[in-house]
Order: C-alpha cells, then sequence, then structure tokens
C-alpha cells in the first residue's frame, strides 16, 4: 500500500492519497482546488488516480474532486445518504452505508457518520493482502484529534435554521458507535488544529481509535446525551462568511479551474481607474510594512496562512479585487484563493510606488505601544475595542473593553464611536491591522492600533477581566 497525507496549513485541510503498488492505481479522499499536488505524487509513484472520494460536502474549501476526476478521468465515490436536499447535484457513483468501494487490492467500506453533516460518511480501509482487519479511518469531519465536528455549521454559516440540535443528536450517535471500533485502528481526520470546523482540535495529524477514546472529550459523555450536546455547541468559533457559498458551489455544477492561473500585472493607470470604479485593493504585505505607508482605502490581510480565510470574510464571490503582492508570491495567493473559490483576480501591483508615481500620497497607521495604550486607559473619553472572537473575549479582557469581532466589523460600524478616541487591538495584532485599515476605508479618523494585543498584555503580567 502506498500513503500519502497531503496537508494546507492555511485552512488547516488534509486529503489523502491511498495507492495499491501491486495494480498501480490510487484514491484520492477529499482534494484541494489545486490538485497538481496530486497528480505530481502520482506521476512520481507510477500510479493512476482511478477514484476520487469526498467525506461530506465541505463549507470551508472548494474541494477539487472535480477538477481532479476531469484531468484523470477518475470516478467520484461521494455520498448519497442524508436525505432530501443532502444529494450532489452532478454526476457521480453514490455510495451508502456499508458500501464497499475497491481499489486494487485495496477495499474502502463506507461508514454513515452524521452530526457535522446528515450525508457524512467515513471510510474504513482494509489492506486486503497485508490482514483482513481494517487499518486506517479517514473520517473527515467526524472524529478529529481531541475533538470532534461542530454540528452548528449549517445553521450559524448557511442560515438552516433548527439544525444544529438535530445534527448534535446524531453526533452522539454517530460516537456511540465509533466507540465499537477496534482500539488500533489509525484515524486521519479532515482537519488539524487552526480549523474552524472544531473548537479543540489537536495538532499532531494522526490518531489511534483507542487514544481517542482516552482522550476525546466526545468520548467521555457514555449515557450522557444531554451534556454531551450542550458542550458541544457552546463556545464553538466563528464561521467565516465565505462557509455558505462553500456549501452550494460543493453541492452543484459548477465551473472548472484546472490549472493555477497568472495574475494580471496592472499599470499606474490601470489601478487608478479600477479605484475610481470602487474595486477593492487588498494590501498583501506584512502588517509592519503596511503600517508604515499604505495606498489610502486599501484593506491589509496579509498573505500567510490566514490569508484565505480573512480574504472569504470581506470579499463577495461576485466582486472583482485586487492585490498589492509582489510576484515572488503569487503562486502561494493564487492556490490560497483558488482553495475557497476567490477566482475574481482583477489584477495586481507589485508594491505601494505604483500609487505614489501618480503623485499621491501614502497613509500611515497610527500603531500604539502598551505604554502608550495604559497612558491612554487611565484617561476618560477613549472607546476600546476588542476585535478578537466571542471566546476569546470571554476567556479574558482588558477591563472596560467593548466587543466586536473583526469579521463583523463592517456590520457594526455604528459600534464604533466617531466623536471620541478609539483603540483596537486583537491578540497580536494581525486581525488588529485588517480592522484598522477597514476603520479607515470608513472614513474613521479616530483610530488607534494597539498591535501588541492580548497577547503582550497578558505576557507582561497586566490584569484582565473573564466572563462566564
Amino acid at each position: 500500500m502506498f500513503f500519502q497525507h497531503v496537508y494546507d496549513k492555511s485552512l488547516a485541510q488534509a486529503s489523502y492519497f491511498i495507492g495499491c503498488q501491486k495494480a498501480g492505481v490510487a484514491m484520492v479522499i477529499d482534494p484541494k482546488r489545486d490538485v497538481d499536488t496530486y497528480l505530481e505524487i502520482a506521476k512520481q509513484n507510477n500510479m493512476k488516480i482511478t477514484h476520487v472520494a469526498e467525506t461530506h460536502i465541505h463549507a470551508d474549501f472548494l474541494s477539487g474532486a472535480r477538477e481532479l476526476a476531469a484531468l484523470t478521468g477518475a470516478k467520484m465515490y461521494l455520498s448519497d445518504e442524508g436525505g432530501e436536499g443532502w444529494q450532489y447535484e452532478f454526476p457521480h457513483e453514490g455510495v451508502k452505508n456499508g458500501d464497499v468501494i475497491k481499489v486494487g487490492n485495496l477495499t474502502f467500506e463506507v461508514i454513515h457518520t452524521p452530526g457535522h453533516t446528515p450525508e457524512s460518511i467515513s471510510f474504513l480501509l482494509t489492506d486486503v493482502p497485508a490482514s483482513t482487519k481494517p487499518v486506517m479511518m479517514f473520517t473527515g469531519d467526524f472524529v478529529f484529534v481531541g475533538d470532534i465536528g461542530r454540528p452548528d455549521l449549517l445553521e450559524e454559516a448557511a442560515g438552516m435554521i433548527g439544525t444544529k440540535d438535530v445534527g448534535a443528536k446524531q453526533m452522539y450517535q454517530s460516537i456511540s458507535r465509533f466507540r465499537e471500533l477496534a482500539d488500533y485502528i489509525q484515524v486521519w481526520p479532515g482537519h488539524g488544529a487552526g480549523s474552524a470546523c472544531g473548537k479543540a482540535l489537536g495538532a499532531v495529524p494522526s490518531t489511534t481509535v483507542g487514544y481517542e477514546k482516552v482522550r476525546n472529550w466526545a468520548l467521555q459523555y457514555e449515557n450522557n446525551e444531554p451534556g454531551f450536546v450542550k458542550y458541544l455547541l457552546e463556545d464553538q468559533p466563528e464561521p467565516p462568511k465565505y462557509f455558505a457559498m462553500m456549501k452550494k458551489l460543493n453541492k452543484v455544477d459548477r465551473k472548472l479551474l484546472t490549472e493555477v492561473p497568472a495574475l494580471k500585472k496592472l499599470t499606474k493607470e490601470e489601478l487608478k481607474a479600477a479605484m475610481d470604479k470602487g474595486i477593492k485593493v487588498i494590501d498583501t504585505r506584512l502588517k509592519t510594512e503596511f503600517a508604515e505607508g499604505f495606498i489610502p482605502g486599501s484593506i491589509n490581510i496579509q498573505g500567510n496562512n490566514a490569508f484565505a480565510t480573512w480574504m472569504g470574510w470581506f470579499l463577495t464571490y461576485e466582486e472583482p479585487f485586487i492585490l498589492v503582492a509582489e510576484e515572488a508570491k503569487h503562486d502561494d495567493l493564487v492556490r490560497k484563493l483558488m482553495r475557497i473559490g476567490l477566482d475574481n483576480v482583477y489584477g495586481y501591483v507589485p508594491d505601494v510606488k505604483v500609487w505614489t508615481d501618480l503623485g499621491n500620497k501614502l497613509e500611515k497607521a497610527n500603531v500604539i505601544s502598551e505604554s502608550e495604550f495604559k497612558d491612554i486607559l487611565k484617561t476618560n473619553h477613549t472607546q476600546i475595542v476588542d476585535l478578537r472572537g466571542a471566546s476569546e473575549y470571554k476567556t479574558g479582557h482588558v477591563k472596560g473593553a467593548d466587543h466586536v469581532f473583526v469579521g463583523t466589523l463592517e456590520k457594526n460600524l455604528a459600534k464604533i464611536k466617531k466623536d471620541q478616541q478609539v483603540v483596537i487591538h486583537c491578540q497580536a495584532g494581525d486581525r488588529a491591522s485588517i480592522g484598522y485599515s477597514l476603520l479607515v476605508k470608513h472614513g474613521f479618523k479616530n483610530v488607534k492600533n494597539y498591535s501588541g494585543g492580548m497577547s503582550e498584555w497578558v505576557n507582561n503580567g497586566n490584569p484582565v477581566v473573564t466572563e462566564n
């Protein structure tokens, strides 16, 4: 058996390439959209991708199953579980609980594991030449390392009211069946630490059924469904806005993108004309570089591992946008955008010099230090705004700070005061840089950014307030 774990750090998303070396055939489970990764693995190992499978209709990334099938001729094996409204709306090989998929000498038994979503399935792998016992389980968003999939995404992100309680109870039943599996079976989940698909995902890539029975909170609630449901639904992180669109695009037929596209370089005249039309400019530089000088009205979303997630919060799928990004970063940035379906890149400029070449001036961010922040706290008529998530805020915040999650900041501008000084902060400055750029874009002149944030504040022994 050939096995390779493919991990996308930007979305904390795992996919799997599993092949039968004797037959020279392979299956890919939950592929990302830039599928050249799998084609290269197949080429290097003299294998043909004949099967593509998904564990469920994903919400957090745009699946590359159709792109991979189009390029290789592989058949797609997708869930036909879940009932009405949970069926894929394009040609595929439908599978249900108990079905077996054969890939050379390998067998994958389909197990219906609803809870995260009604149609969710897992795959139990047996390497037949080696043993008649299953060796691996690919759980998607069912069981993670130390956590389980959240059942509230359909309601919180996609607006499907009343689904989270049903999903939580389904998850309880699925976990009860998981508890019956042999301890030695390896568990390979769809996500790792940093994903918004759970609240306490572990950082190691895999686990075993036996270890999860010992350390996963969800398996400690035997014969206590109410307690399980309550804990599962409380304090989940805010689901990114783009999740609802992912659910749709992963379910319906759509346009395929089978290669990584090149970006168009804009002249200074084209940049100005585009900005005059209201096209957004996304500055992907480091927050420190942005603070030193930025194009007025641009939004600072750094091109790091969180780039795609924040782009999904602040851009729609209909609007074009411009990137400020040096050429060496393009391949990485475009792949991250592809993975959530943000394909509408109008063009790019390599740096902000293009703006000054037009005779314009750059703006500078008003970034303050910890000592300056402390001095401000001693005065009146200053609003302190914590831009972190709700659970982070509850765990500990600066006394008197208001809470506005940065992802929903544009919907809550009325909560930010224009008639007095405002100091914003987050945990370590990344989200605060996004928030600062958004507030300036919307005409706020009185904002200061305490970039050190709660990380610096707490590490230096300053007091915090907690909420139950």
